[in-house]
């Protein structure tokens, strides 16, 4: 198998995807563009705001992506490329894709509500308390699993932390110009580029050498900070910016691809259990977490995203071509690891060094571009950096979200806003509360260690969020078995995969945070399962009935 032809294939399978299923859920979610979305509808200027479509993209993408389909397709791939490749292809398209669009849409039809509001005003309290208690937690495992694999990477890479500081006063900068100084998007869209990869160049001109541990609290302090900042000073366009270093790498990384010409090395298929793993079901299925289908998808959906978006058509590119963007991302990580020799893939993996090893390859794709005079050790360090760039973006999204789920949580429906507690009403509160429970999962051990329970609580998540728009499409008498065929998939996969992942960290690795971690979210994803799923069985029983 060559890589040319593997991404070639992908390329025009996601597009006849993009193309006829795409049209297919706007169609069946009755697209409108006659509605206002919550972004006008409940403007505020600070979570409430409209945002073009490419801009809303930037940070959509920026957010989900991270460095999940690149760091969990790597692990993956001691199975072999050729399961790799079909789940993340099919997962993506019919999985993921539906997952991150019924999300927004869902959300966009309920004023911008997350799934956990969507849930309480189809079944209840109940169930809405349940699912942002799973959601909360599972958050803090996205906040351990980034905070590490950052961290790490400035370590490995220390022009990349140079130059994610600078991103970030960039992203200020530009927020204030557009929304402040009313600068044409297109003009500071031009000077923020050039500065945006102009920082590149000073990443390594001027490494920051620092330890990890440096790293790991610098990291929490920027995130409780990021979390409670106006979305449009920084969340928006540092995201947005940050798009153009993702686009640059997947764009690169394709291109170089086509000259570069490499085989893929890995083998098809290798075995059906891992050692380091375990069995390829459930395991495949957890491992690849945001490059075929993630849960965290459906809270950056209906959690920001849904409060930004112009018009309900702009969900189409956002929601479901955000996730097949994430697909071919995947393909590419995959492709990238596959050219390497197996002596250096091994010694990539066996020292857990995902992100280089993925810079090692697309390093050498980009590298291989005739006409940019781009050198290795350039081409390396901008991968590194661009992966750096988006895992910090999933960072401060995930502790914006955390907090938006712990204040929804003591929320009192029958009470005015000046009548809430201040769990509720307190933003800096439920930011340092989140922001403490991550820091302690963070240095519970390396993100190796978290990454399967993270991707296991993230399927899971995935499934319930994909029972919550089921409940919400049976209540409106919509195709309800659309999104709870595949919720039913990811739920038996997920909780199959937890139930193993208690058992390790309780009885044979004895890391009891983890292992209790795993049973906590078990429990409430079995209690919450169980009301969505009566909840539906009646609305189906009614609707048989009229």
């Amino acid at each position: 198998m060559t890589g040319i032809l593997m991404i070639f294939v992908s390329i025009v399978i996601l597009g006849i995807a993009y193309r006829y299923f795409g049209n297919f859920l706007e169609k069946t979610f009755k697209v409108d563009d006659t509605r206002p979305t919550p972004a006008h509808a409940q403007y505020d200027g600070i979570d409430y705001v409209p945002a073009k479509a490419p801009v809303l993209l930037g940070h959509h993408f920026a957010s989900i992506a991270g460095a999940g389909p690149i760091v969990g397709t790597i692990i993956a791939s001691a199975f072999g490329w050729i399961p790799v490749f079909l789940w993340a292809m099919l997962g993506s398209i019919f999985l993921g894709g539906l997952h991150d669009y019924s999300a927004l849409m869902a959300s966009i039809r309920h004023k911008g509500k997350s799934i956990g509001q969507i849930i309480e005003k189809n079944i209840g309290v109940r169930g809405e308390q349940l699912f942002l208690l799973f959601c909360w937690s599972t958050i803090i495992l996205v906040i351990a699993v980034f905070i590490n694999i950052v961290a790490d990477t400035f370590v490995n890479t220390p022009s990349s932390g140079t130059s994610s500081i600078f991103f970030i006063f960039l992203a200020i900068a530009f927020g204030v110009s557009i929304y402040r100084l009313r600068t044409p998007l297109w003009l500071a869209t031009v000077i923020g580029v050039i500065l945006l990869f102009s920082g590149v160049v000073l990443g390594n001109y001027y490494p920051a050498f620092a330890s990890r541990e440096f790293w790991q609290w610098t990291l929490i302090i920027y995130i409780f900070i990021a979390s409670v900042a106006p979305v449009w000073i920084l969340l928006q366009p540092r995201d947005y910016l940050n798009s153009f270093l993702l686009y640059a790498l997947i764009g690169g990384g394709v291109i170089g691809i086509f000259f570069y010409k490499p085989d893929i090395n890995l083998p098809a298929f290798t075995t059906f259990t891992v050692k380091e793993l375990g069995p390829m079901v459930p395991i495949l299925f957890v491992t690849i977490a945001c490059g075929a289908i993630s849960g965290f998808h459906a809270l950056v959906s209906s959690g920001t995203s849904s409060k930004q978006i112009n018009k309900e058509s702009d969900a189409r590119i956002i929601g479901y071509g955000g996730m097949l963007i994430e697909g071919l991302l995947a393909i590419v990580a995959l492709i990238a690891v596959g050219s390497l020799t197996d002596s250096e893939f091994d010694n990539f993996y066996s020292a857990q060094l995902f992100v280089p090893a993925f810079a090692e390859g697309i390093g050498r794709f980009i590298h291989a571009i005739p006409g940019l005079n781009i050198s290795m050790d350039m081409a390396r360090t901008f991968t590194s950096l661009a992966v750096s760039a988006f895992a910090l973006t999933s960072l401060d999204t995930a502790t914006r979200l955390a907090r938006y789920a712990f204040q929804e949580f003591f929320e009192m429906p029958d009470r005015t806003p000046e009548q809430q507690n201040v769990f509720a009403t307190n933003r800096y509160l439920a930011t340092f509360i989140t922001v403490s429970f991550g820091a302690a999962l963070t240095f519970s051990g390396k993100s190796s260690a978290i990454w399967p329970i993270f991707g296991s609580a993230n399927q899971l998540l995935a499934a319930l969020a994909l029972l919550a728009v089921s409940v919400w499409l049976a209540k409106e008498h919509g195709n309800y078995l659309l999104t709870l065929i595949p919720a039913i998939f990811m739920l038996i996969i997920t909780v199959i995969a937890l139930l193993m992942l208690s058992w390790t960290h309780l009885v044979v690795n004895q890391n009891y945070l983890l292992g209790v971690t795993a049973v906590v979210l078990l429990i409430l994803a079995g209690v919450l399962t169980t009301v969505v799923l009566r909840f539906i069985r009646k609305e189906i029983r009614v609707t048989i009935l009229k």
